[in-house]
């Protein structure tokens, strides 16, 4: 784990500017230039750039003393008129150079927009990457809008190709007219790196959040899980949780983690009279949405379970866990404000609550509309104030705990900037939240046992990630288009594998990408399944009891109920980064990640269907849904931008291993294919580096447990003994084990005991079986 990045630690680790170093960025007559060529033009008068006192160190080590000198970044803010709680001001015109960005689509989610020219960005956009161009030299320039005392800010198009900057309190009370850093700027030549050196100059620049390099996420993200949400909604009871644990445990898919969705809490609409039969006719899609918090305690159905063990919440986790012994965490639902309409007001043994009106912002009124924002909107909030915040999460927390729940999914998170103008406008109120949950999580839940989720939103991450280190980067898994397209079952998917792919390149840097349940029944189950098993986060299902594709559940699963987890965050190959993977009709979804030994690259057709900027909906086009081909290419992983980055400077071959296709390929690093795939269909590749015995020159590479759709991640040690022609691998799992060879081996050994194996088509193929005793099977070649 990388130091601690404290203000003065950090000012120690990045050098001052020097002013004799060549900037890369700078703000020149009436443009912004980077390495000397123009990249925003016309830049009004009132826009003051401020070079950042930060310079990024190529080594994080305390002795590092060389200086990234093509990381440069800007500070950027504004000079206006008249003090005003929202402004928006233009900062320069962006033409005819190819951007790609994260912006709101909803008020909770964001995903990937692209263009070339500032009347084609989107409001709310979080963040902007303008692409390089190799022959004029200029390279990648990232626009990061941030926090800036109680403003925040966004970037939006503007008239006649202007890039605008809204910067805003949430509160009319809060106003402001001078601003010098609500908007950061910087260059680089690597996209991954760019985002990534950008981040830690933000962390130290802010203090306000914690990257996710300094955190710990919570072990979940190892174990595979089961969600109730799809299975039962909001009809969620004990006998049917413990029905749905026991029959995966059945089919031998333990799952890890259990996560009880929404469901269980005491709730009630305003009109209703307390009673014990809490929210009994609250079960619609969104019925329950205008509905309050009247107890911490659960509602009768859990309340009412009884069993040896006691009653109540409990003891139903205690027996789960007793009599499923795989079962190590459960996790439970609730909303940031405590509910979907937060606390009712006047409830005794409740904290103080007032239902506030909320109100959109202008950047908010352009989102998709939303059922949860409407319910909301029209029936308020039951907001505990901010100085209350943490009686709030003490009372649920400590409840929660004391039952042997383990950790909670906050959902509804991105909320408080509706309702901010009593409180000191959105940073204030939204300090004093994720202040209290903070303190609350670390006190109950170990620190970390959180899901961040409906969160997409820059003062989340910029505000609320000190502890959480766990967040959904993605729209709900629909089985089905809620708006009744029954193409929606199929382009929807798409859509969510281009949330979560492009959303972790920023998100990445604050919390661990968790890419949501899906179920192993649905028509794209295997398309989410290979894109969970390469997430390199949790995977987790709701499928409904009974109801389960055990065959693909387990090229996910081990028998022990651990999952083969990449090293990294899945991310977009940089030829997808400026592209349109769902509705250009041409471009192929490639991402890439790292395990500890091969990389892995996967190959997803999700045109169809995506964000309408005139109907501002995700609406089916169906006339780009048809076959895609695309090159794949070893040079398409980013070797050396993982957790633990892989030299290959002397790998000269990599052994390419396709799962769909059950092929092999020989590859030059610079070496690439074609491949077609029809709608909402993948190919995984498996990418090997070949190491070479010097004495009789034998090729040798390691693919993995075939029968995983993450092939690669069953390598877990790798040895050779050049003298001796050896190899030894550690393998976790079991199934197929296949190996590159260019000679068939003499003998292969499994925990030190002969086993037979077959060798065809250059690869060693043979059977390990799962282990009684150690969790790794050593697998020994003999040349």
């Amino acid at each position: 784990m990388a130091p601690s990045l404290t203000k003065n630690a950090a000012l120690d680790v990045m050098g001052l500017v020097d002013g004799s170093l060549p900037l890369s960025i700078a703000l020149k007559g009436s443009s912004f230039i980077a390495n000397g060529h123009p990249f925003l033009t016309e830049v009004p008068d009132n826009i003051i750039a401020t070079p950042s006192p930060f310079l990024y160190l190529k080594s994080m080590d305390a002795n590092a003393n060389a200086i990234a000198k093509n990381t440069v970044g800007w500070f950027v803010g504004f000079d206006a008129d008249e003090p005003k709680s929202r402004h928006v001001v233009p900062v320069g015109k962006l033409r005819d150079i190819r951007f790609m960005s994260i912006f709101r689509f909803k008020v909770w989610w964001t995903t990937h927009w692209v263009g070339s020219n500032g009347h084609e960005l989107e409001h709310e956009t979080q963040m902007l990457i303008l692409d390089k161009n190799d022959s004029l030299g200029r390279p990648y320039v990232l626009l990061l809008p941030i926090i800036e005392g109680s403003f925040r800010a966004s970037l939006q198009p503007g008239l006649d190709d202007y890039v605008d900057m809204c910067v805003e309190s949430g509160s009319t009370r809060v106003c402001g007219s001078s601003f010098r850093s609500c908007l950061y700027i910087h260059a680089g030549d690597d996209p991954f790196r760019l985002v990534k050196e950008a981040m830690k100059v933000i962390r130290v620049h802010l203090g306000s959040f914690k990257l996710l390099e300094e955190k710990t996420p919570p072990c979940i993200v190892d174990k595979f899980g089961w969600c109730t949400w799809d299975a039962f909604y909001l009809n969620v009871h004990p006998e049917g949780v413990w029905e749905g644990v026991k029959g995966l445990v059945e089919g031998g898919c333990p799952p890890g983690m259990v996560l009880i969705d929404d469901g269980w809490q005491s709730i009630c609409h305003d009109e209703d009279p307390i009673t014990d039969q809490e929210g009994i006719n609250r079960t619609s899609a969104g019925e329950q949405m205008p509905c309050r918090l009247i107890k911490f305690e659960e509602n009768y159905k859990f309340r009412e379970y009884r069993s040896p063990s006691g009653r109540g919440m409990g003891a139903f986790v205690r027996d789960l866990k007793e009599q499923f012994k795989g079962v190590e965490q459960v996790y439970v639902w609730h909303a940031f404000c405590g509910y979907w309409g937060g606390i009712r007001p006047n409830v005794p043994g409740m904290p103080e609550a007032k239902v506030i009106a909320p109100n959109l912002s202008p950047g908010l009124q352009m989102t998709m509309e939303d059922l949860a924002v409407d319910k909301i909107v029209n029936n308020g909030v039951g907001l505990v104030p901010p100085h209350l915040a943490h009686h709030m999460y003490e009372g649920l927390h400590s409840h929660l705990e004391s039952a042997g729940i383990d950790g909670v999914k906050v959902d509804v998170i991105h909320l408080l900037e509706m309702l901010a103008e009593e409180y000191g406008g959105r940073v204030d109120l939204a300090k004093a939240y994720y202040k209290a949950l903070t303190a609350s999580v670390k006190k109950h839940f170990k620190g970390n046992g959180v899901i961040a989720s409906m969160e997409h939103c820059n003062d989340f991450f910029l505000l609320g990630t000190k502890s959480i280190a766990l967040g959904r980067v993605g729209d709900d898994f629909w089985c089905t288009d809620p708006s009744g397209d029954p193409n929606g079952t199929y382009w929807l998917q798409g859509c969510h594998m281009v949330h979560c792919t492009y959303n972790s390149l920023w998100m990445g840097n604050f919390i661990h990408p968790d890419w949501d349940m899906f179920q192993s029944t649905h028509p794209c189950a295997e398309f989410h399944a290979a894109s969970r098993a390469i997430s390199g986060g949790p995977i987790y299902v709701s499928d409904c009891v009974g109801k389960h594709n055990f065959k693909l559940l387990k090229s996910l699963v081990l028998p022990d109920g651990s999952i083969l987890r990449c090293e990294y965050h899945a991310l977009p190959t940089r030829d997808c980064l400026f592209e349109d993977p769902l509705h250009d009709g041409k471009t192929m979804l490639k991402i890439w990640n790292l395990n500890k030994y091969t990389g892995v690259l996967g190959l997803f057709n999700c045109q169809g269907g995506g964000w309408c900027p005139v109907t501002r909906r995700n609406k089916s086009v169906s006339e780009f849904s048809h076959a895609v081909t695309c090159s794949a290419s070893p040079k398409d992983i980013e070797w050396s931008n993982g957790k633990r980055p892989m030299c290959i400077k002397e790998v000269d071959v990599f052994a390419v291993y396709l799962f769909k296709d059950n092929k092999l390929k020989l590859m030059k690093s610079s070496d690439k294919f074609e491949v077609s795939l029809e709608p909402f269909s993948f190919e995984l590749l498996t990418v090997s580096p070949v190491t070479v015995f010097s004495k009789r020159l034998i090729q040798f590479a390691p693919i993995g447990l075939v029968n995983m759709l993450n092939s690669g991640g069953a390598i877990q040690s790798l040895e050779f003994d050049d003298h001796a022609c050896q190899a030894k691998i550690g393998v976790r799992g079991c199934g197929e084990m296949r190996v590159f060879a260019s000679e068939k081996p003499i003998s292969c050994k499994i925990d030190g005991e002969a086993v037979k194996f077959d060798y065809e088509d250059k690869m060693v193929r043979v059977q390990v079986p799962w282990p009684s005793s150690s969790t790794l099977s050593m697998v020994e070649l003999l040349f």
